[in-house]
């Protein structure tokens, strides 16, 4: 499952979205039929995990925390519990909570940024400021393919 591009889009006044058709064709392809919202850990952006890539983001977290240790009880709870299982409605749309539109600090207008696995869905006015400069990310991928950099 691969999702790529950008799309711009709106939202509409109960907080709705288009997952664009793009996107909607890899879900369909795959045979995914929910998706799990939750905030970047990073960025002030959200982030769509279909089902089964975000159960195995969950299982990653948790097989690297220790259920008997108190801090990483609270890593995996604020992890797990500050998603929403979302389901496209017929026409493809999706209903942003409140809560995560405000998080993002989203008002109508977003953007849509494939990501791999997973999609994230920004203000519009903020994924730019996101990205680093053409020369820095040339410098970037370059220290990541010459083995300077540890792989992420």
């Amino acid at each position: 499952m691969r999702f790529l591009g950008n799309i711009e889009a709106k939202i509409d006044a109960k907080g709705r979205a288009f997952l664009p058709a793009v996107f909607r064709k890899v879900l369909q392809t795959s045979g995914e039929e929910n998706l799990v919202l939750r905030k970047d850990v990073f960025e002030d952006c959200l982030v769509l995990y279909p089902e089964s890539v975000w159960n195995e983001q969950m299982d990653l977290v948790r097989s690297r925390l220790n259920r008997y240790n108190q801090q990483h009880q609270q890593i995996f709870r604020q992890f797990v519990s500050q998603v929403e299982l979302l389901t496209l409605d017929g026409n493809g749309r999706f209903l942003i909570p409140k809560r995560y539109l405000q998080l993002a600090d989203i008002q109508q207008s977003i953007k849509f940024t494939g990501n791999g696995d997973t999609i994230e869905i920004w203000a519009a006015e903020k994924v730019e400021a996101s990205m680093m400069s053409a020369a820095d990310f040339g410098a970037a991928m370059q220290s990541v393919m010459d083995g300077e950099l540890p792989p992420l």
